[in-house]
């Protein structure tokens, strides 16, 4: 009985100080799944089981994300990669700013491909927080198309590129990836 009383308590001053349940205020700053569903809609064109799937997956394993990325990129490997990409950050409050990519690659990797990519972002407290290097671990198979999606982390932040795209390409590698407020060839 104590703990109950204890729990509308502090419910009772979370709501009395902001004006909102604590979890009101989370969802102020993230997305739910199904506005995540209908973004990649929109992006990558008609949602297929497998994007659902893999939404679904990431929702599962990471909660709701509080920005995204929607862009595109272009990679290729024959053991030693490149990656770049650019696209547009996308937060709830509707801010939005640009993103660039690129990074280098090592591994059991051929090929190459182009993808649009749709990266979902947890736990980012300031938006520029994503102008940084993030380590990653990748396994790809592209034979035609195919969709996959991948974790990275720096601290806190975690970022989940779901990518979608077409080209021959197969392997596993790792990397970083550099994303920057502007464009650079420059892998580093």
């Amino acid at each position: 009985m104590k703990s109950f009383r204890l729990s509308v308590i502090l419910a009772a001053l979370t709501i009395g100080l902001t004006g909102q349940p604590a979890s009101a205020q989370q969802d102020d700053d993230t997305y739910d799944q199904k506005t995540i569903l209908e973004a990649t809609e929109g992006f990558f064109g008609e949602t297929t089981k497998g994007l659902a799937k893999v939404i679904q997956k990431v929702f599962e394993d990471q909660g709701r994300p509080n920005g995204y990325i929607a862009g595109e990129e272009f990679s290729g490997a024959i053991g030693i990669g490149l990656r770049y990409g650019k696209g547009t950050l996308h937060r709830k409050s509707g801010e939005t700013l640009p993103v660039f990519w690129q990074g280098p690659t090592i591994g059991f990797d051929i090929g190459g491909n182009a993808s649009k990519v749709f990266t979902l972002i947890y736990h980012m407290k300031k938006s520029t927080e994503v102008y940084q290097r993030i380590p990653g671990v990748e396994g790809t198979y592209y034979f035609i198309a195919g969709v996959g999606v991948n974790y990275q982390q720096s601290g806190n932040l975690i970022l989940a590129p779901i990518r979608t795209g077409v080209g021959l390409r197969g392997g596993v590698n790792i990397g970083y990836l550099h994303y920057s407020k502007e464009h650079s060839w420059l892998p580093f």
